[in-house]
């Protein structure tokens, strides 16, 4: 990343960085993603814990959702863990990944299409934990930065746990 002129410009950094360039905290999520095939992608190697396949589904629901608040939209609960078409196979695994990328590619064209003041724009008044909401826009951005790095690391030990099975 160039030297950013501004905390904007710099926000913006990191939500490329951590989808796809070179993150303070590790490896990218394409990095992470990368090599995992849909056989891996649905293994349940923690009881009761998630798969990589709802990882990368609930990050995607999630982007989409920051999008549309970050757009005006009013504050609605996403789908937070979608089932994963694990009998698509490779093919759905793929599709999976690629809408990720369509989420993300949506939220970095919508924060950039924002004024730096428009970061501290509320998103509704009042708190409310499930929702998400009764902060700024800014926060919400800053949010899904680390909701991002949180999944992305469970995701990397999934793999790694995988790769012993």
């Amino acid at each position: 990343m160039t030297h950013p002129k501004s905390d904007f410009e710099a926000l913006l950094g990191d939500l490329h960085a951590i989808y796809d360039g070179d993150p303070w905290h590790g490896s990218s999520i394409t990095t992470v993603l990368a090599g995992i095939d849909a056989k891996t992608a649905a293994l349940r190697t923690v009881p009761r814990g998630h798969t990589i396949w709802e990882l990368v589904l609930h990050m995607t629901s999630w982007t989409r959702e920051v999008v549309s608040r970050v757009k005006g939209a009013a504050p609605e609960s996403p789908e937070d863990w979608p089932v994963p078409d694990f009998e698509g196979g490779e093919s759905a695994w793929m599709a999976a990944n690629e809408d990720l990328g369509r989420a993300q590619r949506e939220l970095e064209e919508a924060v950039g299409a924002l004024e730096p003041s428009d970061l501290l724009r509320w998103i509704r008044d009042q708190r409310n934990p499930a929702l998400e909401t009764g902060q700024t826009v800014g926060t919400l951005i800053r949010g899904l930065l680390q909701h991002h790095a949180y999944h992305q690391g469970q995701v990397a030990l999934l793999k790694r746990a995988a790769e012993s099975v």
